[in-house]
């Protein structure tokens, strides 16, 4: 059998957040140079309201090719995704909520994002609705998703396990270990439990063998 994997974009492997920040110091610190944009942390701006954020992604839509220009969440996970799929023979899709921007459409503004990271031909979905139907819909084994929400559609609505990718400082929800999600602190850590339990000479089990290194069990059916 081969593995069927799905990754999310933003705040998996891209890194929004950054991008927005830069996105922010442009429209509301003006004075800011060019240098100090690119280098704007979040602890130098204020918080957002309601109002500024709803302008700040009017803004953001105005921008060509902002998918485009998004940096990587880890250096050089794409290329590594790329190699480990090739390599164990994984049938990987990409999902996104991405909003349209200016410029190319949100879809191909990804495409060429993962492939000027390393991943040639990229299959690409920008999708609306619960990711657990989607998951059923199209036969996925498992799900890597930043928001613990997405994972928990994907567990009650499909019979995929679900990857939390939490970067926060703080605990991840209870709720994660209670529903077998699995969790993990990096794509990387993701990537190396994959990788280690994928071998194409030994497909029996492989999606068991999988989530048990992820520490999640598979849902009796």
């Amino acid at each position: 059998m081969t593995l069927r994997i799905a990754f999310d974009l933003d705040g998996v492997l891209a890194d929004l957040k950054a991008g927005l920040v830069q996105q922010s110091a442009k429209l509301f610190v003006p004075r800011l140079e060019d240098a100090e944009v690119e280098t704007a942390q979040v602890a130098r701006l204020p918080p957002l309201s309601s109002r500024q954020f709803r302008r700040l992604w009017r803004h953001v839509k105005s921008v060509e090719g902002f998918w485009e220009s998004l940096a990587e969440a880890e250096a050089g996970a794409v290329a590594r995704l790329a190699a480990l799929a090739a390599e164990k023979r994984w049938e990987v899709i990409f999902l996104t909520k991405r909003p349209p921007t200016a410029g190319h459409t949100s879809q191909v503004q990804s495409q060429r994002w993962l492939e000027s990271k390393g991943f040639d031909l990229p299959s690409v979905y920008v999708v609306h609705g619960s990711r657990g139907r989607i998951a059923a819909a199209l036969g996925l084994d498992i799900v890597v998703d930043d928001r613990p929400e997405n994972c928990l559609d994907v567990v009650t609505d499909s019979k995929a396990r679900a990857v939390l990718v939490w970067r926060g400082e703080d605990s991840p929800p209870a709720a994660m270990k209670m529903l077998r999600i699995g969790v993990v602190s990096s794509v990387g850590e993701c990537l190396d439990a994959l990788s280690s339990q994928t071998d194409e000479r030994s497909r029996p089990g492989l999606v068991d063998r999988v989530l048990e290194a992820l520490g999640i069990e598979r849902r009796r059916r």
